[in-house]
């Protein structure tokens, strides 16, 4: 992947990060956390990481805590027990886009364009569904 591009793409997640645990988040910002994460996910998927399922799961969690929070009280934060698992994941994407050949990025980008179009909840498995996943 392009130096620049993926150096970008890294900007923009970690300032999304910044900006959602700090109480500055919105619906755009939430969504570009989630899209890293399963950006990331599927790249692992084809083996570019090796992080536990539980922790994209976790991300998952605190972006729908946040989310009814949001709705509730109009507060665009993430708890702050979740930021690590956030920290980890886009540490592991910022891996994944210096490493990963192009076509292996391209192919992750349509499989979460894919998932996005669809109707499933999430392409994560639950742990106990993911086995060494």
């Amino acid at each position: 992947m392009e130096q620049a591009s993926a150096s970008e793409q890294s900007l923009f997640s970690h300032l999304a990060l910044a900006a959602c645990r700090d109480g500055h988040g919105n619906s755009h910002l939430f969504n570009e956390l989630m899209r890293t994460v399963y950006f990331a996910w599927f790249l692992q998927q084809d083996g570019y990481g090796s992080e536990p399922v539980g922790r994209f799961k976790t991300a998952e969690l605190a972006v729908e805590a946040a989310l009814e929070l949001a709705h509730v009280s109009n507060e665009w934060v993430l708890a702050e027990d979740s930021v690590p698992a956030f920290e980890t994941l886009l540490a592991l994407h910022d891996a994944q886009l210096g490493t990963a050949p192009l076509h292996k990025v391209i192919e992750a980008e349509r499989r979460l364009r894919q998932f996005l179009a669809g109707t499933a909840n999430s392409p994560v498995p639950e742990a106990d569904q993911a086995g060494m996943a």
